[in-house]
């Protein structure tokens, strides 16, 4: 049997889609910003991006039309991409932004390749997974060159390793708790930085945003990510440990958009919702109350954030429905 010839499974083909959407949608931004940005040592960085998901867009509709599914429509420039609109991030963000995207496309070509069983298949999702590799050693390198990479908190090393004690190292209240663990530490850092990129987009497309609706449910979103910095930077200071820097000034005053509603409504409604799968690990690896309760709290405000998301979304067409289980109901009716 030519293993290459195998039909694609529903989570083969599912991963194909949402690398497909996924990746129009971050490339329009990337178009957007490549066309602002000054730094020539960042522009080449975000001229390079583009022409890798060129690429991979190419290769991705090859395979989904070979499977014959119809191509999903994603985004474009020409609906979603309002071009000489005015500067409305630093070059310093759109690093900042591509860096954490990239961190997006590593974990998504990691978990679409955990599911892909054809040769061909996982061939591909190497290689977008060797792209993203480079992609993320470049922004890391630009940054710490420039000096706006946050590193997470240091700690200094005990003599000898130690073993838990006491129950008191579950406890994060009355003062009794205990210093936060490196464990632990993987998931605020990460989080905070997630939210402070989701924050800070809302706040951008909240003030560039054509409609009433799209512009609340953006100050919204705005506020939520601000409460979960705020809830994160409490537990990291009460240890006396630095939390990283916001980046809302580095949005300008722009109120002219350079995107469509319908993309920048996805864009938060995908931050948002990976953002659950990151609390979910976070509290998977927590063993303070405090923090259980914490991100227990952000994972039940996040569900409302989407649940407004999904209902905009609906409501305006913009949501792309993804390929569905057959109906042998419906199916059966037709006899």
């Amino acid at each position: 049997m030519d293993k290459d010839k195998l039909k694609l499974t529903s989570s083969e083909i599912g991963s194909l889609w949402g690398e497909y959407v996924n990746g129009t949608a971050t490339d329009i931004v990337n178009r957007y910003m490549f066309s602002i940005i000054e730094d020539e040592s960042i522009k080449i960085i975000f001229e390079d991006a583009i022409k890798t998901f060129a690429k991979q867009k190419e290769q991705l509709t090859i395979f989904i039309e070979n499977e014959g599914f119809p191509v999903p429509i994603g985004f474009n420039e020409e609906s979603d991409l309002h071009k000489g609109a005015k500067r409305l991030f630093s070059d310093i963000f759109c690093l900042n932004y591509l860096h954490i995207m990239t961190l997006h496309g590593l974990l998504g070509h990691t978990t679409s390749l955990s599911v892909s069983v054809r040769k061909d298949l996982r061939d591909f999702y190497d290689l977008c997974d060797n792209d993203a590799k480079r992609m993320y050693h470049q922004t890391i390198e630009l940054l710490l060159e420039k000096g706006h990479f946050q590193r997470d908190p240091y700690f200094y090393p005990d003599q000898n390793p130690q073993f838990i004690s006491s129950k008191d190292f579950t406890d994060g209240f009355f003062g009794k708790g205990r210093r936060l663990s490196a464990l632990e530490i993987i998931s605020i850092s990460f989080n905070l930085k997630k939210s402070i990129m989701a924050k800070t987009l809302s706040i951008a497309f909240g003030q560039v945003a054509q409609t009433k609706e799209v512009r609340k449910f953006l100050n919204d979103s705005e506020q939520t990510a601000n409460e979960q910095i705020q809830s994160f930077s409490k537990i990291m200071r009460m240890d006396n440990l630095p939390v990283p820097t916001s980046w809302e000034t580095d949005v300008t005053t722009s109120t002219d958009s350079p995107f469509s509603d319908k993309l920048m409504m996805y864009h938060i409604g995908f931050l948002f919702q990976t953002a659950q799968a990151y609390h979910g690990t976070g509290l998977a690896s927590a063993m303070r109350t405090d923090l259980v309760m914490t991100y227990e709290k952000i994972i039940l405000k996040n569900l409302g954030v989407t649940k407004n998301w999904f209902n905009i979304m609906i409501k305006n067409k913009w949501l792309e429905q993804p390929p569905l289980a057959p109906n042998r109901k419906e199916i059966a009716k037709k006899q």
